[in-house]
């Protein structure tokens, strides 16, 4: 059977198997009726529950357990009133507990949600598909998310302004919320309907128990909720929130002698404007001017030896609050058509330098401004509009005193849009985006870089039988444009690689000015009822995709196969709180019809009673060849491979928690290997203060790594070696909580990863079956090293003249991170942060071993530090 008839068979298969069972009886939904304090005084914000205005509606109670024993009675009962007036929505939960002594009053900073907790669901689109979560700890700490797709995504980065109170008695505890009605969402009808749900975190038994019944195997979660009746005459309060900053920083680095640019210290004065406008209740425009991002943890120290780029997390909180209205992820893995990382990147052009002058390089690029207009309407229209202008910037060249300054990053615009719409009785949804990025390219200095380039798609989910199965795709297309340089460099990029020897259906063309390319997914499965659940999915991205303007996509040229069939259990048994199984098979080709790979997993989880969890899987790899280790050489095979994994961790809740595992690959014939060792320990001493470290080693090793810029013959020749590489890092967190809004923060990661090079070789038959027959070692009389340049030569035909040389790859790379901030919140939605972060970064000796390395490069070297203090005060109007 030819590969394409194979995909074809399979993706049939998975996408057209019918699914048949039984359907259960609909859940019947339950309702709370609220009324509206007319005439009465509102309630005092102590957590107490005892103003009269209370007396005017019926507590609601009747929880039912969730986790770990669905649907059953919960070890305690929880109870809850609601009412309201013009401008506020008044909340009370009175949590049962016979044993007032042992509620976990533990602390955490905002969106911590430690020890008991009791939280709202609301629905006041009344979507069916997103909500806000108001989540209040016993000891005081608040957490709030946006609820969306429902249920898959919980985003914490939204903080709305809304006010908690807690109080322990002798029955339990009780809280009381105060959420006003401008940082909830919802239509102008004259009487309204909700979406309500309250869960309750019972921590000693680590228990869940809800108050709208919503089983394990339920389609989703907002779409399950319970009804809130009630709202009358209630009025969309439009929202208007100004905040500006004011930040301080300080930078001091070791001086080096004669660069005028790193004179031992550096300091700035910096102001911005964050602005947050209810264009109507539905909708909000977030303006940003001058941003800082001062108080982001830095990423974490990450090395790519196979030269592809790494997707990092945004932290920045403008591009993470909502950022789930612009999400859209049309193929696997990071493949998106928005990545907000893109603005304000790191300059990428370089200036040109020669001996004795220095250079003063920009790390990142400014934002001028950006504007972000987004919400929902009750008419279930999404919209999501974000624009925003980067900064030229210059690198100042320095010779002996005259300077210079030569552009290194260009004026750059970036748009995108986001719409979605929901019908079908909420039941289905059609959605587009659109994103455009715009450089204003002066001179021939940045030539290199695609002076346009913009993308979009359209995406669509259709659930049916009661949400039991569904049908979801996308579609992807983009379009670039510059010069001849920029698109023979895009051509030739590792994402695309048009330059590759063995590719017939790819070619670069050093006359072209623009690529088009398109990507997308289709999926179909059973998403509910009972214990199995099954998943098809088609993907493909085509070879001239190309995103990576202000989307993320690794690489192009691909076409992919899943088939996913899981198993859960639905009640606990024996020693288990729950085990879930999970299958996959995946194949992969690319357009030229070549079949490249296929991998077979099998995954377990188990959670056991004692709330430890176990987790492991195998994987099969009998197929494996690739189009890009080569980076334009020929395609390349890897030997047969097996996979597996084994880890733990305890209970979490305990004072002392810790994990381990052991992550171990290998290829036939040990052509290949890797081994990763894993643990941590968290302690929490007393209920304010938690101290975690969590080292990390892994071991890699194969006998054909491509060393890369290998040079050139009369025929190319691409060079690999046997690599020994060791990672050692570690990350270190301590929290402690002087009270719910101040709070102190401390991240730290040593980082340490060696790599060494021997018995080089060049790749003689890059398809052959055993690994060996693969490639032709140089011989001594071949290959000889030169330690002043650091090279090494090649005189393959031995007539005592080198063809060729590559630099020597040894690497010893070495980092520390760390980040000490404290954060004060001294009204609701105004801050302090006072942030010490300090960078050391180096190379080591490669005949060093690892704790030598890290011992001359972190505890030996004077740091790079930044303190800053910044301060915002938010003005609600």
């Amino acid at each position: 059977m030819s590969s394409i008839k194979r995909l074809i068979f399979i993706s049939i298969f998975f996408l057209v198997h019918p699914f048949y069972g039984q359907e259960k009886p609909a859940i019947p939904r339950k309702i709370y009726t609220t009324k509206a304090l007319d005439n009465v005084e509102s309630p005092t914000m102590d957590g107490l529950i005892k103003e009269k205005c209370w007396d005017i509606v019926d507590w609601s109670s009747d929880f039912t357990e969730r986790e770990p024993d669905e649907n059953t009675a919960p070890t305690e009962q929880t109870r809850f009133k609601i009412i309201y007036d013009k401008k506020y929505l008044y909340i009370a939960f009175r949590c049962y507990d016979k044993d007032p002594a042992g509620i976990v009053k533990r602390m955490s900073r905002r969106d911590g949600f430690e020890g008991d907790w009791v939280e709202v669901n609301i629905d006041s689109y009344h979507d069916k598909r997103s909500g806000f979560s108001f989540t209040s700890s016993v000891s005081g700490v608040k957490g709030d998310e946006f609820i969306s797709n429902n249920g898959d995504n919980w985003d914490g980065s939204w903080n709305p302004i809304w006010y908690l109170k807690t109080n322990i008695d002798e029955a339990g505890w009780t809280a009381e919320l105060k959420i006003p009605f401008s940082q909830l969402k919802f239509g102008n009808d004259k009487e309204q309907i909700w979406g309500i749900q309250v869960q309750r975190r019972y921590f000693r038994a680590e228990e869940r128990s809800t108050w709208q019944r919503i089983p394990l195997d339920a389609p989703g979660w907002v779409s399950e909720f319970g009804e809130l009746h009630g709202l009358k005459d209630i009025e969309p309060q439009k929202q208007l929130e100004i905040q500006p900053f004011f930040a301080s920083q300080l930078n001091s680095y070791p001086e080096e002698k004669g660069n005028p640019f790193r004179d031992g210290s550096d300091a700035k004065i910096d102001a911005g404007l964050d602005a947050k406008i209810g264009v109507t209740n539905d909708l909000t425009l977030d303006l940003t001017i001058n941003p800082d991002f001062g108080q982001v943890d830095a990423d974490p120290a990450a090395i790519a030896l196979d030269g592809f780029q790494i997707f990092f997390e945004e932290r920045r909180p403008f591009f993470v609050e909502n950022k789930n209205i612009f999400n859209f992820r049309f193929a696997d893995g990071s493949d998106n058509l928005f990545y907000s990382r893109r603005i304000g990147r790191s300059p990428q052009g370089r200036a040109n330098i020669s001996d004795g002058e220095y250079v003063d390089q920009p790390n990142n690029t400014t934002i001028l401004g950006a504007a972000k207009f987004s919400g929902k309407t009750k008419k279930g229209w999404s919209f999501g509009i974000l624009e925003s202008i980067t900064d030229k910037e210059f690198a100042e060249v320095d010779n002996a005193g005259d300077r210079r300054k030569e552009i290194v990053e260009p004026l750059t615009n970036y748009l995108v849009g986001r719409v979605q719409k929901d019908f079908n009785n909420r039941n289905s949804f059609i959605g587009g985006i659109f994103t455009a990025t715009n450089r204003s390219l002066q001179g021939e200095e940045l030539n290199f870089l695609r002076k346009s380039a913009y993308s979009g798609g359209i995406d669509f989910q259709h659930n049916w039988s009661n949400r039991k199965y569904y049908f979801s795709g996308n579609f992807s297309a983009s379009h670039v444009e510059g010069s001849k340089e920029a698109i023979a460099r895009t051509q030739t990029s590792l994402t695309h690689l048009f330059q590759r020897v063995d590719a017939s259906h790819v070619e670069v063309d050093t006359n072209r000015t623009s690529l088009t390319g398109t990507g997308g997914r289709f999926e179909i499965g059973k998403s509910s009822i009972g214990h199995w659940r099954y998943t098809g999915i088609m993907m493909w991205r085509s070879p001239e995709l190309e995103l990576n303007d202000v989307g993320f996509l690794r690489q192009a040229d691909e076409i992919r196969q899943f088939g996913i069939v899981t198993y859960q259990t639905l009640k606990p048994f024996g020693k288990f709180r729950k085990i879930f199984n999970r299958f996959e098979q995946f194949s992969s080709y690319d357009f030229d019809g070549n079949f490249n790979r296929v991998q077979y997993t099998l995954t377990s989880n188990a959670n056991l009673k004692n709330n430890w969890n176990f987790n492991g899987e195998l994987v099969y790899k009998p197929r494996i060849y690739t189009n890009t280790v080569l980076q334009g050489g020929p395609r390349f095979r890897y030997s047969e491979e097996f996979f597996q994994y084994i880890n733990f961790s305890s209970d979490g809740r305990k004072k002392i928690s810790f994990y381990g595992g052991i992550y171990h690959s290998e290829g036939r014939n040990s052509s290949f290997s890797y081994m990763e060792y894993d643990a941590g320990i968290t302690y929490q001493p007393i209920n304010a203060l938690t101290i975690s470290f969590s080292p990390n080693f892994q071991i890699n090793k194969s006998k054909t790594q491509f060393v890369p810029d290998a040079g050139f013959g009369p025929t190319r020749r691409y060079v690999t070696a046997a690599l020994s590489q060791q990672t050692l890092n570690a990350t270190i967190r301590l929290n402690y909580c002087i009270n719910p809004n101040l709070t102190i923060q401390y991240y730290g990661q040593p980082f340490i990863s060696k790599g060494t090079y021997k018995s080089f070789n060049y790749v003689s038959d890059a398809r052959a079956k055993y690994y060996g027959d693969r490639i032709t070692l140089y011989t001594p009389n071949q290959i000889s090293f030169n330690e002043a340049a650091n090279q090494y030569s090649v005189d393959e035909n031995e007539d005592g003249t080198s063809e060729y040389s590559f630099d020597n790859p040894d690497f010893s790379q070495v980092s520390f991170n760390s980040n000490l901030v404290l954060r004060w919140e001294y009204i609701p939605g105004s801050e302090i942060f006072l942030v010490w972060s300090q960078g050391i970064f180096g190379d080591a000796n490669t005949r060093d071993d690892l704790f030598s390395g890290i011992n001359d490069q972190i505890f030996r070297r004077k740091p790079e530090n930044i303190f800053l203090i910044k301060a915002t005060y938010r003005f609600v109007l």
